[in-house]
């Protein structure tokens, strides 16, 4: 925070209470809220999954309802894939054939496994509560949300011969947001360069972790890119020199009087209108059925899940999830 030095010290303290008063921290309640419910959803489909009922083998039979599906089915420690899809997971042939575009949120609510699941909740405890405390619930909230949204949409443009379901889209829409805030708010910030390397090398490094199997990275780099773009609408400060200006005394007048600088303003439009026009091609095209893979040869190198072709293990169970749907829901219609 830099201060006119000329003012009194009276005014510069009535000043910097100002200044803390408008960059007031909130108390975080949504994101651990959100946590709640993703475990809550979690324990619901392990529920709902009845291992013991299902299938022959199971581990943690102890459990009862709730263990778990068998490793070379499910290496994560959770449920089958019927379930997931059952409980809403993304499954592009629903969304497509059977009008299911409920899909693309409630997907983001669920998770593979226990392990898939500690992962992410810790991520989005350790960044959705620093920026809530930030910016509080309304904006993180929406963004959160939004970034989920569109990492199911990139992934659904890209992988549509599996399921996909995990909050990892919306974490990876609070790291973006977490990046572009940095950037538009650049001038307010001390140890600016050291802070954006390190989370820089975080972000690449979790984006490289979407190369290996059963991770969509489709989705980490939707969530992300949805993120980013939001970061610069949502979280833009005003200059502190405007604060200083409109709350000091007439007679110390502050050099600065724009509230946000020309490049927030430029960069907040332009993310504003890729916003837009990404999510209106993208649902269209989503709609329309096209797959991306035939407009980008070197996309499926972003995530093993596109660049390997589904086994016939793979195509039978997918088979069996859409005719056991198919037969147990007066909802769907034959393509």
């Amino acid at each position: 925070m830099e201060i006119n030095k000329s003012l009194p010290s009276k005014v510069e303290a009535m000043v910097e209470y100002k200044e803390m008063k408008h960059f007031k921290k909130w108390i975080p309640w949504l994101i651990p809220f959100f946590v709640i419910v993703n475990v809550i959803v979690f324990i619901i489909t392990m529920y709902e999954n009845d291992c013991p009922n299902n299938s022959v083998v199971c581990i943690a039979r102890f459990l009862g309802r709730f263990s778990f599906q068998p490793f070379h089915e499910n290496p994560l420690l959770g449920p089958s894939l019927l379930t997931l899809t059952s409980m809403g997971a993304l499954d592009v042939h629903q969304v497509v054939y059977r009008h299911q575009g409920w899909r693309l949120m409630t997907c983001m609510w669920l998770h593979g496994g226990v392990f898939h699941l500690l992962a992410n909740m810790l991520g989005i405890l350790v960044v959705g509560i620093r920026l809530e405390q930030d910016f509080g619930f309304v904006l993180i909230g929406v963004l959160y949300v939004i970034s989920g949204f569109g990492g199911s949409l990139l992934s659904s443009l890209f992988i549509q011969q599996r399921i996909s379901v995990g909050a990892s889209s919306a974490l990876f829409g609070l790291l973006g947001a977490m990046l572009s805030e940095l950037i538009t708010n650049w001038s307010i910030y001390e140890k600016r360069l050291g802070t954006l390397i390190t989370l820089v090398s975080i972000i690449v490094i979790n984006l490289a972790v979407g190369i290996f199997p059963h991770v969509d990275n489709f989705a980490h780099i939707g969530g992300f890119i949805s993120g980013f773009l939001l970061g610069f609408v949502f979280l833009i400060r005003p200059q502190f020199g405007w604060i200083k200006q409109k709350y000091a005394t007439p007679a110390y007048p502050s050099l600065v009087k724009s509230k946000f600088k020309i490049y927030q303003c430029i960069s907040w439009l332009l993310a504003l209108i890729l916003l837009i026009v990404g999510f209106t091609l993208g649902l269209v095209a989503l709609l329309r059925g096209v797959d991306a893979n035939d407009h980008c040869s070197w996309c499926h190198y972003l995530s093993y899940s596109a660049d390997r072709q589904p086994d016939e293990r793979d195509m039978l169970e997918q088979w069996k999830i859409h005719n056991i749907l198919y037969a147990t829901s007066d909802r769907f219609q034959d393509p």
